[in-house]
């Protein structure tokens, strides 16, 4: 904390003491973080005495958080364009993917993609530091701080992407995929676009403005994917993965300024640079082991199983996250936001936390029963016959793909409140249990193998720990126990139904999206209970604010 003197503060001050009487002037607060200063009386005793002590400023509002809609309304109306966004850029890549499996790619080439891919997602998760959330997570205005921001990720992204330059036919070669080398130079290039986007992309997710991000990101869909059609089609290979993935960057990079004009632009404070990264690096730690936890299980199957079977493991996980990318994606662009405005009230909090909890994971459920109940039907159906050794991992990886939602919810609610720490021995037991696991599984039980160890290192292991983690933070088990109780309960019903139906009924196109249907009605009448909790409206709440009213008109 820096202070200055301000005689001109605008502030109403008495008249000058007489002699011997103590004086008070006015003091600018200045926090390192470059929040707005705050100015506040220092009392003097004498004209030799350093002042004694300095009175604890009122807490001000943030520019952003003047009047406007309400916090609530912001994060709906957010959630809305982020759910509409997701759904129609994963239906695209869904389509993309279906082309490229069908007519273009083999599974030794889906291999190659799949190592290149883990690579940049790895990178992806460390390379600003963990400092580009401090755009959307501190107080005060921004762009004060936004330039020492721009400049350390990209400074970092740029190191980043020279180090995994020189030993991308090292690292290529230990996972047992040479031929990974150059696709690994060329998609990683997205590491640096991602450090230069960090600022203009931080601005839209603090100002909830996902509408503008949907146009971005729909742009950088239609690029990329023109590009990788045409490429593939031409006989690159994997390659035309990492040429799309670099136009469709380009893009985004560029709507990203278009739309929050003025934030690209480099600067530098030391004392803002330090405190970024004692703020950042932690995140970073954590999300580095996040990345690390998802991904390494492709380092596993590609350096112990070869090309082909890693292409069928990538598919199958490719599919497993369909929900986590079209749920749980669509709720992390406002999640954050919305937990680090709640972080100052435990109880509000907790009730966030649990409602977008409940609702997350009613999302899910249906999505993961019908995936992994229907694993060999819909595998063969969409993607072909040759595709189908995908099919026999891909129930294990619906359970991990719906243990993967709640965690990363609870990590963004974590890191919200300041439990940095506590989240990277979270995440650093789930590694150093999971690669011992996993290296095994593959061994003896191939892709399906690898798939079980990770639901049950991440059932038996990380989910306790995450709910004692939450439990400190002020969110009880309860609370995520009624959140979660209806949909898996519809969830076994769903399960239940598709079973009894599916030997009378076949797996032909008709028989799939009828039992799908009916399922689906199924689970709808088992969660209509629940309806009340997850918008807010149950009696339970109803009675606690008439009671609070009741206290305060006594």
């Amino acid at each position: 904390m820096t202070l200055t003197s301000d005689e001109s503060a605008d502030q109403d001050w008495e008249e000058p003491p007489g002699p011997g009487d103590p004086a008070t002037i006015p003091i600018r607060v200045q926090d390192l973080r470059a929040q707005d200063p705050v100015t506040v009386p220092i009392r003097i005793l004498d004209s030799n005495t350093i002042p004694m002590r300095i009175l604890r400023p009122v807490p001000v509002a943030p520019p952003d958080a003047a009047a406007g809609p309400s916090l609530g309304n912001q994060v709906r109306s957010a959630a809305r364009w982020s759910l509409v966004n997701t759904v129609v850029m994963r239906l695209g890549n869904f389509a993309t993917g279906i082309i490229l499996a069908r007519f273009v790619l083999d599974p030794a080439a889906w291999g190659v993609y799949g190592i290149a891919q883990t690579v940049l997602l790895v990178l992806l998760s460390a390379n600003e530091l963990g400092i580009g959330l401090a755009v959307v997570r501190w107080e005060g205005d921004p762009r004060r701080f936004a330039p020492t921001v721009l400049t350390l990720s990209t400074l970092s992204s740029t190191v980043l992407y020279a180090a995994l330059f020189a030993v991308a036919p090292t690292v290529s070669g230990m996972i047992g995929s040479p031929q990974a080398s150059g696709v690994l130079r060329v998609m990683c290039l997205c590491v640096i676009l991602d450090g230069l986007s960090q600022v203009p992309s931080g601005f839209l997710t603090r100002a909830f403005d996902q509408r503008k991000r949907m146009v971005i990101d729909a742009l950088n869909f239609v690029l990329s994917t023109t590009v990788t059609l045409l490429l593939a089609f031409a006989g690159m290979g994997a390659m035309a993965f990492a040429w799309g993935a670099v136009v469709g960057n380009v893009a985004a990079l560029i709507g990203f300024c278009v739309a929050a004009p003025g934030t690209l632009r480099f600067g530098w404070d030391p004392e803002q640079a330090r405190a970024l990264l004692r703020f950042g690096l932690p995140l970073a730690g954590a999300s580095l082991l996040a990345l690390g936890v998802v991904n390494v299980d492709t380092l596993v199957v590609g350096s112990t199983m070869g090309n082909v079977s890693l292409g069928f493991y990538v598919l199958a996980f490719n599919i497993s996250g369909w929900p986590v990318r079209i749920i749980s994606e669509a709720a992390r662009r406002v999640s954050f936001a919305g937990f680090s405005r709640l972080a100052e009230s435990p109880q509000a909090l907790a009730k966030g936390f649990s409602r977008a909890l409940g609702v997350l994971i009613t999302g899910t459920v249906p999505l993961c029963v019908l995936l992994g109940v229907l694993a060999g039907p819909i595998v063969g159906l969409v993607y072909g016959k040759q595709w189908h050794p995908a099919a026999a991992a891909l129930p294990w990886l619906m359970v991990l793909g719906l243990v993967r939602i709640g965690c990363e919810l609870a990590y963004d609610c974590l890191v919200a409140i300041g439990r940095r720490r506590l989240l990277i021995m979270v995440q650093g037991l789930w590694l150093v249990v999971l690669i011992p696991v996993l290296i095994v599984a593959a061994r003896t039980h191939g892709i399906v193998g690898v798939s079980q160890g990770h639901v049950l290192v991440a059932g038996g292991i990380v989910v306790p720990v995450f709910l004692w983690a939450l439990q400190r933070g002020g969110i009880s088990v309860a609370s995520i126990a009624r959140a979660s109780s209806w949909p898996f309960l519809g969830g076994a019903a769903m399960t239940l139904c598709i079973m009894v139906l599916e030997r009378p009924f076949g797996h032909g196109v008709v028989a799939l999206i009828v039992m799908g249907v009916l399922s689906l009605v199924v689970y709808g009448v088992c969660v209509v209970p629940s309806i009340g909790y997850l918008r807010g409206t149950d009696t339970e709440e109803k009675g606690g604010k008439h009671a609070a009213r009741h206290r305060r008109t006594g």
